[in-house]
C-alpha cells in the first residue's frame, strides 16, 4: 500500500464461464478510510476506463473502489461471453465477485457499500441489488444516464444517425449482444423491476440525448412507486458519450450517505 499515492491492482473477475477485467483502486495508506466500499460499471459498447474518475476521486478521499468491465465488451476485455443468456445472468452477479475481491484487500471495512454504473451499468448494477446480492449490507446506488422516454416520443436509439452510429459501436461488443437483442430488453427490464426499500440516486445530463428531457424523471417515479427513495440530480453539461465527467457529482453524492 502506497502512503501517499493511490494504487490499482488489475485482476479477473470470473462468474461462470464469464470473465472479466477489473481495476481495485487502493487509498493511500494516509488516507484509508474504513466506511466501505464503491464497485461501478460501464455503458453499452463502452469499457471501464469511461468510467475512472469515479473510482479515482472516491479512492483519492480514501474509499476502497472496484470498476469491472461489463461481459463481452472488448474495448475493455477480449473475454466473449458465451450467450445472451450467460450475459443476463452473470453480469448482476459479477457485482459479488466484485464485493468478494474487496472484502479481501480490506477485510476490515464497514458494511456500507456504493454500486452502480452508468447506462447499462446503471441497470445491471439495480438488478444486482433487486437479486439480493448486497442483503445485509447497508446498501447506496448511484445511475448514470439512465431514463424512461415518455410514452409516443421517438427515441433517439430509433433515428437513422443513432442507428448508425450504434450498428459501428456494435462492433466492439460480442456479436450474442446485438443492438437488436440489448435494446428490448433493457427496456422490459426498466419496466419490470421490483426492487423496493432501496436507497437510489439518478443522475443524468440536461444535455443527455439518450436520456431525453424527462426520462430521468420517469424513471425516478418508477421506482418511487415500488417504494425505494429516490433523489435526482441533472447538471448542466453531462452529456451521454462523457460519463467520466460524472465524477465529482459521485464524489458528493458518496460525501452525502457519509462514505467519504
Amino acid at each position: 500500500m502506497n502512503e501517499k499515492f493511490l494504487s490499482i491492482d488489475k485482476i479477473i473477475l470470473t462468474q461462470g464461464q464469464t470473465t472479466v477485467n477489473a481495476l481495485l483502486f487502493r487509498p493511500p495508506s494516509t488516507k484509508l478510510k474504513d466506511t466501505g466500499y464503491a464497485i461501478f460499471t460501464h455503458g453499452y459498447t463502452s469499457h471501464k476506463i469511461s468510467i475512472f474518475s469515479w473510482a479515482q476521486k472516491l479512492c483519492d478521499d480514501g474509499v476502497p473502489t472496484l470498476i469491472f468491465d461489463q461481459p463481452g465488451h472488448f474495448t475493455g476485455s477480449f473475454h466473449d461471453v458465451a450467450s445472451f443468456e450467460d450475459f443476463k445472468n452473470d453480469a448482476p452477479n459479477l457485482f459479488i465477485q466484485a464485493l468478494t475481491k474487496l472484502k479481501e484487500a480490506y477485510p476490515n471495512q464497514s458494511n456500507k457499500v456504493l454500486v452502480g454504473g452508468h447506462s447499462l451499468g446503471a441497470l445491471t448494477s439495480l438488478l444486482a441489488v433487486q437479486n439480493g446480492i448486497f442483503d445485509g449490507y447497508e446498501t447506496f446506488h448511484c445511475g448514470v444516464g439512465f431514463g424512461v422516454p415518455p410514452e409516443g416520443v421517438t427515441h433517439v436509439f430509433d433515428t437513422p444517425f443513432y442507428q448508425a452510429t450504434v450498428r459501428a459501436r456494435a462492433e466492439l461488443v460480442s456479436t450474442h449482444l446485438a443492438p437488436d437483442t440489448m435494446f428490448p430488453w433493457i427496456k422490459e427490464q426498466k419496466h419490470n423491476m421490483s426492487l423496493s426499500g432501496h436507497n437510489i440516486h439518478l443522475i443524468s445530463g440536461e444535455d443527455d440525448v439518450v436520456v431525453g428531457k424527462e426520462g430521468m424523471e420517469n424513471f425516478a417515479k418508477l421506482l418511487e412507486d415500488l417504494v425505494n427513495i429516490v433523489t435526482i440530480e441533472k447538471p448542466k453539461k453531462l452529456g451521454h458519450h462523457l460519463p467520466d465527467m460524472a465524477g465529482s457529482f459521485i464524489k458528493k453524492y458518496a460525501k452525502k450517505i457519509g462514505l467519504i
